[in-house]
This record gives C-alpha cells, sequence and structure tokens, in this order.
C-alpha cells in the first residue's frame, strides 16, 4: 500500500467499479482511505476491494454486519481474507456477537474493527420515535461505546456530536470514525447531527468520512486538499 494522507475517509457510493476506480484513481494519494459500503460491494463483490488495493488504497468495508455472532465472525473472517484495513459491525448486535468479531479477527495483519453506534441521518426526535424509548442519542452512543470497548473492539463509528463525550469516557486509543461531517458551504443531504471538519477535530474525531462534499465537487482532489488542510490547521491551534 502507498502512504495514506491525512484524515479523510471518501466513500465510493457508485453503481459500478469503472466509476469507483475512476474516482479512487483521482484520491489516491490525497486521503486516508476509501469506503466501500453495500452500493459497491453488492454490485462488485470483493474485485472492488482488490482494485482499491492495486492503486495502493487503503479499504473500510462498511457493511454494517449485524446478525447471530456465528454469521458474524464467519463474516469478519472473510473480510480479514480480503485484506481490508477497517470493517464495522452493529454495536447494538450486543456484547456477545461483538467479542465474536474480535475473536474472529486476532492474529497478525489484522483489520481493525468497529462499530456503529447511532447513525447519523436520525434526528433526536426521530430517534426517540423509532426506538420507543426516552434516552436521548448521546446516552446512547456513550452505552454503546462502553460495550463495544469491553468487547474489545477498536472503537466505534459515531457522530461528531457525540465524539468528545467518547473520548472523554473511552480514552485516547479508541478508534473515533465520524460521518456527518460537513465543510461550513456545503448542504447537509440526509445527515442530521452534523459538524464541520475542524469542529469534529476539534472534539477528538480521528477519522472523517465525508463524501458528496468531495464525491460531487468539480476538483474532488481540491476538495479533499482544502478539508485535510482545514483538519491539519485545527490541530495546529
Amino acid at each position: 500500500m502507498s502512504a495514506s494522507s491525512g484524515r479523510v475517509i471518501v466513500p465510493l457510493d457508485v453503481p459500478t467499479l469503472a466509476e469507483g476506480v475512476a474516482l479512487a484513481r483521482r484520491l489516491a494519494g490525497h486521503v486516508a482511505a476509501v469506503k466501500i459500503g453495500k452500493q459497491l460491494f453488492t454490485a462488485e463483490g470483493p474485485a472492488a476491494i482488490r482494485a482499491m488495493h492495486d492503486l495502493g488504497l487503503r479499504v473500510f468495508l462498511d457493511l454494517k454486519y449485524h446478525d447471530i455472532p456465528n454469521t458474524v465472525a464467519g463474516a469478519v473472517a472473510a473480510a480479514k481474507s480480503l485484506g481490508v484495513w477497517l470493517l464495522n459491525v452493529h454495536a447494538s448486535g450486543g456484547a456477545e456477537m461483538m467479542r465474536a468479531a474480535a475473536k474472529a479477527v486476532a492474529g497478525p495483519d489484522r483489520p481493525l474493527v468497529i462499530a456503529v453506534t447511532v447513525l447519523t441521518s436520525f434526528s433526536e426526535d426521530a430517534y426517540r420515535a423509532i426506538m420507543g424509548t426516552s434516552r436521548t442519542i448521546e446516552a446512547q452512543v456513550l452505552h454503546l461505546a462502553r460495550e463495544t470497548k469491553a468487547a474489545g473492539l477498536d472503537g466505534v463509528v459515531a457522530s461528531p456530536h457525540e465524539v468528545r463525550v467518547i473520548r472523554q469516557e473511552c480514552g485516547p486509543g479508541f478508534l473515533l470514525v465520524t460521518p456527518g461531517v460537513r465543510p461550513a458551504d456545503a448542504a447537509r443531504n440526509d445527515q442530521q447531527r452534523v459538524m464541520t471538519p475542524a469542529e469534529a477535530v476539534r472534539a477528538g474525531a480521528d477519522y472523517l468520512v465525508i463524501g458528496r462534499p468531495i464525491t460531487a465537487a468539480p476538483d474532488p482532489v481540491e476538495a479533499a486538499q482544502r478539508i485535510d488542510a482545514e483538519c491539519e490547521l485545527r490541530i495546529a491551534e
């Protein structure tokens, strides 16, 4: 793999491998990793991962495994065999499922495994309505982060709004990957709990998942570099 750059992970939310490769080739050397999610992986399968490796890019496999422990362990072991850098499960699958995922990747050259807490598309009111709970999103995210750490996983996916309290609770070695990050002049699209890149880094995020502000920009490389510079400026302050 070539050296990664910065904190930005770019989703390849495209329908074909040719489109994914074209975008990834432009961004290689300018981002920390690319994210392959359900759309591209369903369409193209492991070939998409191999193509990114051929370009020298690290891969975050974003399939959000959520099933019985044995099934998740098998899926995670298969992902490890593909050489991905990072993959995720749903923390709401429970402690036993997360422990099974951690055990499945044990050993040399293992990928990092993180757990999704509460999706950034949820507002506070929508979350309470669909889950039938009075618990706040922050309280639920913090609970799931504690469970994730206790299960032996490497970190969580959480919105930037919850990053600070997770960092305080789970410590500096706990990986925090944050979607819901938008430059100040960008549209929110379907994201609800958002911050700017600088705000997310200041709160304690390790990596920022940023899609359309980069992939839909006239010059994706320039957009990625501008966001990365904003993050580095915040670190230097």
